[in-house]
């Protein structure tokens, strides 16, 4: 995802700096025009502005807070854009340390998986500092065609949890909606031609029961990143007092559908799972 939405904002003339732990997966924008650096710190030495789209929390708190990293390195007034999907109360340590070196930050996590990134159609929820929202929107609208403020710092990661929590729901609706028609002895695609037309209409349907057809499990997004949003979002539930038990539930199906050997596969693959507990392989 960060290679297409990097690669949109260079098509807009934006002279842009790139890290990865690895060059080789940098090729593709720096074949557009990126310049390489060998770390964190060089890339603060050129910018005023920086997005970082990461894996986990663990990686979000490296590079951001371990000594000598972003906001160590960062100059005074520059802005920090972190794109990743992680932990609200570590979007907020982030701000609170930023803060008093004097940088920006924003808490912007994003929803549309990879075609979202490659369409430039993304959902962007950001938390933070509403003037320093208001100075970047014109870069947000190159990436996304929804972008909206949602409140103080950490309020985007929330948001996203209610994505993750939504998708859920509606992940584990699908894929036993497709094992239900099948077994039933409907044509699949007829029948979803039906239900995507209706009350059942939403973003998974359109975009991933095609690939599950086609039995096509490669990621748009990883099955161990959705582990970890859900993890994220019962930790936060935690925090809060609050029982999850139907985001609990999805999130012991897909602990399955990791033990199966499918964690680097796309979240449709839940289906997978759920074929193995009812004895069945579709071969939808």
């Amino acid at each position: 995802m960060g290679s297409s939405m990097f690669g949109h904002i260079l098509d807009k003339g934006y002279t842009g700096y790139v890290y990865t732990r690895t060059e080789e997966k940098a090729g593709s924008v720096i074949e557009k025009g990126a310049i390489w650096c060998n770390s964190v710190t060089e890339v603060t030495e050129q910018c005023d502005i920086v997005f970082t789209m990461l894996g986990f929390p663990s990686d979000v708190y490296e590079v951001y807070l371990s000594p000598g990293a972003l906001i160590d390195a960062a100059k005074k007034g520059a802005l920090l854009v972190d794109m990743t999907t992680t932990s609200p109360s570590l979007a907020v340590e982030i701000f609170e340390k930023a803060g008093s070196k004097g940088v920006f930050t924003l808490d912007a996590p994003v929803s549309g998986g990879d075609v979202g990134a490659r369409n430039a159609s993304l959902s962007i929820m950001v938390g933070g500092e509403k003037p320093v929202f208001d100075d970047i929107i014109p870069l947000f609208e190159i990436l996304g065609r929804k972008i909206i403020y949602q409140g103080k710092a950490g309020s985007g990661q929330h948001t996203k949890m209610c994505n993750q929590i939504q998708i859920a729901g509606t992940m584990i609706g699908m894929c036993e909606s497709l094992i239900y028609g099948y077994k039933a002895g409907l044509d699949i695609e007829t029948m979803l031609s039906s239900i995507s037309g209706g009350a059942a209409a939403c973003w998974a349907l359109d975009n991933l029961a095609p690939r599950i057809i086609k039995r096509d499990f490669e990621p748009g997004f990883f099955v161990r990143h959705f582990i970890k949003d859900m993890g994220i979002a019962l930790e936060e539930a935690r925090r809060m007092n609050l029982s999850l038990p139907g985001l609990a539930l999805v999130q012991q199906l897909y602990l399955s559908v990791s033990a199966l050997g499918y964690e680097d596969k796309g979240t449709q693959a839940l289906i997978l799972t759920l074929e193995h507990m009812a004895g069945l392989k579709t071969g939808m």
